[in-house]
């Protein structure tokens, strides 16, 4: 997502610099990087945003800061309070994901304000808001950090987004059967002298029963390689115990 036309994610007052580091990393995640900044407690740039970064540092060095909610918002059509409900505020209330939905079909740019870390978006803040945006939580504790709530709506933005899924590691194929046979006699060569097959009636159901075991999980040849290894190893120390 680029800047042209992405969700701005707007932080109000942020107290550390630390926070402000792990909210860059949270975006990033997601492909967002346009970060506000509203009269940050502790100036800006901040030495602690970097190292909290973990290479998000394009988000950073993009931030923008501005001395009111209302300046950094202000060419925004569609502004999100991520909020509880206020006392005496009155607006529609969505969930991250209901937001996100709505965002790709509206004009104009949006934006999502996240307030300080003790104490959350002010009264007059939301009043610039046109939703407020509530994740269902635990009311019992309802204690979100600023990267963990930035990262819950950047998720849910992303779900709109042309990101692409990273791709799991390519598996490979199972053994073929000559491989397996050889890990299940070599195992059965192991067992056999210290009486597993015993008694005699119920060798064959072991048997059975033994290669379902092994044959289940569908093992490739490096794994069969290093099953084959380790009764190796057991096969040479039982020799050298005896």
């Amino acid at each position: 997502m680029s800047d042209d036309g992405s969700p701005v994610i707007v932080l109000v007052r942020p107290q550390l610099g630390e926070n402000i580091g792990k909210a860059a990393r949270a975006m990033l995640n997601f492909g967002l990087t346009e970060m506000r900044l509203v009269a940050p407690r502790d100036g800006w740039p901040n030495p602690a945003a970097g190292p909290a970064a973990s290479g998000a540092d394009v988000v950073l060095e993009r931030a923008k800061v501005f001395e009111t909610t209302a300046e950094a918002v202000a060419d925004c059509a569609h502004v999100y309070a991520t909020t509880v409900r206020k006392r005496g505020v009155t607006k529609p209330v969505l969930t991250p994901e209901q937001a996100a939905r709505e965002v790709p079909a509206q004009a104009g740019r949006s934006a999502f304000l996240f307030g300080p870390e003790r104490s959350g978006l002010e009264t007059e803040d939301v009043a610039l808001a046109r939703t407020i945006v509530t994740a269902p939580i635990n009311p019992q504790f309802g204690s979100l950090n600023l990267a963990q709530a930035v990262i819950l709506v950047a998720y849910e933005l992303s779900k709109t987004a042309d990101l692409a899924v990273p791709t799991a590691e390519d598996l490979l194929p199972p053994a073929p059967q000559e491989e397996l046979e050889g890990l299940i006699g070599h195992l059965e060569k192991l067992l056999e002298p210290r009486n597993y097959f015993f008694p005699e009636a119920r060798a064959e159901a072991s048997r059975l029963t033994l290669r379902g075991l092994l044959t289940k999980p569908g093992w490739n040849h490096l794994e069969v390689r290093t099953m084959r290894g380790v009764l190796s190893t057991l096969e040479k120390a039982r020799r050298e115990d005896n």
